[in-house]
């Protein structure tokens, strides 16, 4: 039998003009960047592979040293690119060159909710009519808005529609057949078969190596290192042999963003919880704490970027680390979420669910509670996290956003209510000295990302915390039914959101235990 250990440059040279390539990948997570590095390689030196479409369930790469995708954001070498994410980070660094491709009408882009470029895979796999869904409806998904398309050339090329069956309303996603798959894994024996031992998720490589495997493709799977055939623990095997064509060594690779390797990120140790670090006192943990109040003990709660993020730690801090179970859409699910460039992974946790899975479950609203963030809602509930027109590359595009909130029963949105405005923090009061630049309260979000039509036609409970106030979506539209101590409800809600929001005849005071620089007594 041939070797199927190759180098990067003799497996990417497989790869032919026109080829669909999906990727496995969550920004740093897990990215096979030495393989999407060859590729551009080999397309500077030779001029192919041209004409690529690439499919990315989660970003590739990231903007702190792991390209991923940027390798290959080349004119000439890709020509569509259906990602749920894409690669983000602040302003004051470079635009990345995917992003740049996109503005500039260089390539045709798509952002496709994350959980349904899994299913999409799934049913090419199993050769079923493509993906029929209701998430996403009477968002940027639905074809009645962008239907995905992230540019004017997507636009003129539709990758969804509606469906009429059975008297109800659908979106169909046609079949997209990838012919060539790039994995990633910590360690490869001699057959192929793959482990993922020191990786922070199992992402969804499995079920890109079937979809490309059933239709005759080619699947590459960097790895860490190679040991012998037959020194795998099958139950320990991930992707087995018979679906891997071709295996890239990188012993570099890095675990995630700015990490070379953590062992607790991949389950091998347990830290202790102390060794945690609790989030700095401020604003944002204070609106942390009062989302956090919106827990019970007991619960399954899902987790977003953002200053959701934090809620885990102020649980940390209360004593309460365990008394929720978390479920994040790379896999992970209990211990304790990270932040920072580690978001998406998680240390001590019970379980990694594989990404498709997580989705399924995130699909069917089966979690207690979601807690996401928000850039901008509108008068009627929607909320905008995919989309910045000034700032592209600021949001990442919806991941799975739009997938967790389509059935979810609750959902906490955090944020500011304002951008820039200057807030005095005492134990006692919240005050706002002078207002911000704008308010995120607005008549119409730039791009729907949730959609708050959709959420009272199904009975969804939907919050928005703020600094100021705590935010209730009603068939009327944005009700302040709390207030945070030292806020002037008339001047920094009503009158700061230009009369979008109103307030609650029978208003509520926060608890002042929020606004203290000392551990809160969190009673869940």
């Amino acid at each position: 039998m041939s070797s199927k250990i190759v180098s990067a440059q003799d497996a990417v040279s497989r790869i032919n003009d026109g080829d669909v390539v999906t990727v496995s990948s969550s920004s740093g997570l897990g990215c096979p960047d030495k393989v999407l590095e060859a590729i551009g390689s080999r397309f500077d030196t030779e001029g192919h592979p041209r004409n690529l479409t690439t499919l990315h369930p989660i970003a590739a790469g990231d903007m702190y040293g792991i390209k991923g995708i940027d390798h290959i954001a080349k004119d000439g070498l890709l020509s569509t690119i259906i990602a749920g994410s894409y690669p983000s980070g602040p302003s004051s660094l470079p635009m990345p060159e995917i992003w740049k491709m996109l503005v500039e009408n260089r390539v045709a882009a798509y952002n496709v909710p994350s959980g349904i470029l899994f299913d999409m895979h799934r049913d090419v796999a199993a050769r079923r009519p493509g993906v029929m869904t209701k998430v996403g409806l009477d968002t940027f998904v639905d074809p009645v808005r962008e239907g995905c398309a992230m540019n004017d050339v997507a636009a003129g090329k539709p990758i969804v529609s509606r469906l009429d069956l059975g008297g109800e309303t659908w979106l169909h996603f046609p079949n997209i057949v990838p012919n060539v798959a790039i994995i990633r894994a910590t360690t490869a024996d001699e057959r192929g078969n793959l482990t993922y031992e020191h990786e922070g998720a199992y992402l969804g490589g499995l079920e890109q190596a079937i979809a490309v495997r059933n239709h005759g493709g080619l699947v590459i799977a960097q790895v860490k290192r190679v040991t012998a055939s037959g020194s795998l623990r099958p139950h320990n095997v991930r992707v087995p042999g018979h679906l891997v064509d071709l295996v890239v060594v990188d012993p570099d690779q890095r675990q995630t963003t700015e990490t070379n390797y953590d062992p607790a990120i991949s389950g091998q140790i347990m830290r202790p919880w102390s060794s945690f670090t609790l989030s700095e006192h401020g604003v944002e943990k204070v609106v942390a704490r009062r989302a956090a109040m919106e827990l019970k003990s007991g619960q399954t709660a899902n987790l977003g970027f953002g200053i959701s993020a934090m809620v885990p730690r102020v649980l940390l801090e209360a004593g309460q680390e365990q008394a929720v179970t978390w479920a994040i859409e790379q896999g992970a699910t209990g211990g304790m979420p990270l932040t920072g460039f580690a978001f998406g992974c998680a240390s001590n946790a019970d379980a990694y669910m594989p990404s498709p899975q997580q989705f399924t479950y995130f699909q069917g609203g089966g979690f207690d509670v979601s807690f996401l963030s928000f850039l901008e809602i509108d008068l009627e509930g929607n909320v905008n996290v995919s989309k910045l027109g000034k700032k592209p590359y600021l949001t990442a595009g919806c991941g799975g956003f739009v997938d967790i909130t389509a059935n979810a029963g609750k959902i906490v949105f955090s944020g500011l209510f304002e951008a820039g405005a200057d807030l005095s923090l005492t134990d006692d009061r919240l005050t706002v000295k002078s207002p911000g630049k704008f308010t995120k309260m607005v008549d119409e979000v730039e791009h729907v990302t949730f959609s708050g039509r959709r959420a009272r036609e199904l009975g969804q409970e939907v919050l928005y915390v703020t600094e100021r106030c705590v935010i209730q979506l009603t068939d009327s539209g944005l009700l302040a039914t709390e207030v945070m101590p030292g806020i002037d409800p008339q001047r920094d809600i009503v009158d700061a959101s230009h009369g979008r929001v109103r307030l609650a005849n029978d208003l509520a005071e926060m608890p002042a235990a929020l606004l203290r620089d000392a551990p809160m007594e969190l009673r869940l």
